[in-house]
C-alpha cells in the first residue's frame, strides 16, 4: 500500500507562488451486493473478450477546443455480474495532432485515488511527440468526479480537525471519533458502490475501455496511484497492451501499515531535504525545523488564525498543508514562506496548501477525492480491524521519522472501522505481457525508488529509469532525459538505455 497518493493539485498556491507545474501528479441504479464483503477482487479476469467493435460515440466536450471529445460508456458495477447493474464512466479524447492516419490510444491516469483523467487531460500541457502520435484519452475512474461519483456526505475538513498525532486521551478520542463518524456517513451514503471501488474492477472497466475504442491493444501512461491501476492491469490483461509507462510506482502486496510507514519515512526525508535547502528560499524561518517544530507543538493545544480566510489553520491541516508542498520542490518557496508566517501566527499560506490538497472548492466544499481515497485504499490493502494497532504502529515509526510519519499512518485509522472487508491487491505477474517501462525517483516522499526497482525486477519484461531528484515522479517536469526516453517507447517502442539514470 502506498497511503496518501491523492496527487497535488494546483490553483491559488501556484498562482500565490507564480509556479506552473506541469509533471504528473501536479495539475489532483442500486446494487444487492453486501457491504460486508469485499466485491469483486477474488473473480477472475475475462479471458475471452468480444472482438473490438468500436462503439463509443464522442461529441464536443462544453468549453473545450475542438480537439477535445467527451463520451460516456456504461460498465457492470460488478464485473462478477456483467448483466447486473450498470454504472457510467465519462471520458474525454484529445485528438491526435498529427496526419499520419488513425491515431493509437494512450490512455492516461494522474494518480490518487481520486485523481480525474478528465482534468488531467485537459489541463495538462501533452508534449508534441505524444499529442502529434495518440489519441490522449483520460477517463474519470468508477467514483471519481463524472463517473458515478461517490459522495461520502461528510465534512471533510472536519475529518482533518484532529491532532494526527495525538499525546493525550482526549486527542485520541477526538482522532477516533470522528474516523468512526465519517466512515459510518460513507456507509449510509455510499452502500451500493464500496464493495466495488478496489483496483481490479477499474482495471476491468479500463479493458471495456478498449472495446469500446475497438482496438486489440492500448498504451498506458499512469502516475502514481495510476501505477497500481497498470499493474494490475498487465496482470489481468497482459496481452492487451502495446506500451505502458508506470511512474512513480505503488508496492503490491504489502500490508497497509508496512506501506504507510516506509512512506512516512520517506516523506520525512525529503522534509529534512527542505530543513537543509530552506535557507536558499524566498521568506525561509532562520532555523526551518524549529519553526515546523513550534507550529506543530502549537496546534496540538489549539489553532493559528489564518489572515484573510474564513477558518485558522489546525493540526491536521498544517500535516496536509506541509505534506502536500513536498511532493515537488516547485512548492518550497511557498512552505517556506507560509511556514515562516504560521510561526509568527499567520497559518494562511500552509491552509491554502492543505485546501489544495484536499480539493477544496469556492464555495467552501470538497471534491470527493478523499471519499475514493479511503473507499480503493482500505479495499485494496491489508489493515487491522483494531484502531489501536495503527495508533501503535503510528507511534513506533514516529521514533525515528518524528515529523509527518507518524500521521501518515494515522490518516489509515478509518480502514479499521471499514464496512467492507478488504480484498488485498497482489505483485503483478503480467505473464504474456510486453516490455513496460517503470519509472522511479530516488527521492520520491510519496513511492519510494525502491518500488520502482522492486517492480522492475518482478516484471517478465521490465526497463527501469531512474531519476536523480525529490519530487514525486519525473515524466513531464522538465527533465529532456527522462521525457525522451519515454517517449521514444511510447511511439516507436524503443527501449530505454539499460540502467538508464536521469539526473
Amino acid at each position: 500500500m502506498e497511503p496518501r497518493l491523492r496527487c497535488p493539485r494546483t490553483g491559488a498556491i501556484a498562482l500565490l507562488a507564480l509556479l506552473a507545474i506541469t509533471s504528473a501528479c501536479t495539475r489532483s441504479t442500486p446494487s444487492t451486493a453486501s457491504t460486508s464483503t469485499g466485491g469483486t477482487g477474488t473473480s477472475a479476469p475475462s479471458t475471452s473478450r468480444r472482438v473490438p467493435k468500436a462503439s463509443i460515440a464522442w461529441h464536443d466536450c462544453d468549453n473545450s477546443p475542438p480537439t477535445f471529445h467527451c463520451a460516456t460508456i456504461q460498465v457492470p458495477l460488478d464485473h462478477a455480474k456483467p448483466d447486473g447493474p450498470k454504472i457510467s464512466l465519462a471520458l474525454v479524447k484529445r485528438s491526435a495532432t498529427g496526419s499520419s492516419g488513425t491515431a493509437e490510444p494512450l490512455l492516461v491516469n494522474p494518480g490518487g485515488p481520486g485523481g480525474s483523467g478528465i482534468d488531467f487531460v485537459e489541463h495538462n500541457l501533452w508534449s508534441r511527440a505524444l499529442s502529434d502520435h495518440f489519441d490522449i484519452i483520460g477517463f474519470d475512474p468508477r467514483g471519481v468526479g463524472e463517473s458515478s461519483p461517490i459522495n461520502c456526505g461528510f465534512d471533510v475538513g472536519k475529518l482533518y480537525s484532529p491532532d494526527p498525532a495525538p499525546r493525550t486521551p482526549q486527542g485520541v478520542a477526538a482522532l477516533e471519533d470522528v474516523s468512526k463518524a465519517y466512515v459510518a456517513s460513507c456507509a449510509e451514503h455510499a452502500a451500493s458502490m464500496l464493495p466495488h471501488m478496489g483496483t481490479r474492477d477499474v482495471a476491468d472497466d479500463m479493458d471495456d475501455i478498449r472495446v469500446a475504442l475497438g482496438v486489440d491493444k492500448i498504451n498506458y501512461l499512469g502516475y502514481s496511484y495510476g501505477t497500481a491501476i497498470g499493474q494490475v492491469y498487465a496482470d489481468r490483461h497482459p496481452t492487451h497492451i502495446r506500451a505502458m509507462v508506470l511512474d512513480g510506482v505503488v508496492r503490491l502486496g504489502q500490508s497497509g501499515l508496512d506501506a504507510a510507514r516506509d512512506q512516512g519515512t520517506a516523506f520525512d526525508k525529503v522534509l529534512t531535504q527542505f530543513f537543509a535547502q530552506c535557507k536558499n528560499l524566498v521568506g525561509c524561518p532562520d532555523d526551518p525545523r524549529a519553526a515546523f517544530l513550534q507550529v506543530q507543538d502549537r496546534l496540538r493545544d489549539g489553532t493559528i488564525p489564518s489572515t484573510g480566510m474564513d477558518r485558522p489553520l489546525t493540526s491536521g491541516a498544517f500535516q496536509l498543508g506541509v505534506g502536500q508542498a513536498l511532493y515537488s520542490p516547485r512548492l518550497w518557496d511557498p512552505l517556506a514562506f507560509g511556514l515562516a508566517n504560521a510561526a509568527q501566527g499567520n497559518g494562511g499560506t500552509i491552509l491554502m496548501l492543505s485546501d489544495e490538497y484536499l480539493g477544496r472548492q469556492g464555495d467552501g466544499t470538497y471534491s470527493n477525492q478523499t471519499d475514493v481515497y479511503f473507499a480503493v485504499s482500505c479495499l485494496d490493502w491489508d489493515w487491522p480491524k483494531d484502531p489501536q494497532a495503527v495508533l501503535d504502529a503510528a507511534a513506533a515509526v514516529a521514533k525515528t521519522s518524528p515529523y509527518l510519519a507518524e500521521g501518515i499512518v494515522t490518516d489509515y485509522i478509518r480502514c479499521a472501522y471499514w464496512p467492507v472487508a478488504p480484498d488485498p491487491l497482489t505483485p503483478p505477474k503480467a505473464k504474456g505481457s510486453p516490455l513496460i517501462v517503470v519509472v522511479s525517483t530516488t527521492d520520491d516522499p510519496a513511492t519510494p525508488y525502491s518500488n520502482g526497482v522492486d517492480l522492475a525486477k518482478q516484471l517478465p519484461r521490465a526497463a527501469l529509469i531512474t531519476k536523480v531528484g525529490s519530487q514525486h515522479t519525473a515524466y513531464g517536469s522538465g527533465n529532456a532525459c527522462v521525457d525522451n526516453a519515454v517517449e521514444a517507447y511510447l511511439v516507436s517502442l524503443r527501449p530505454p538505455v539499460a540502467g538508464l539514470r536521469c539526473s
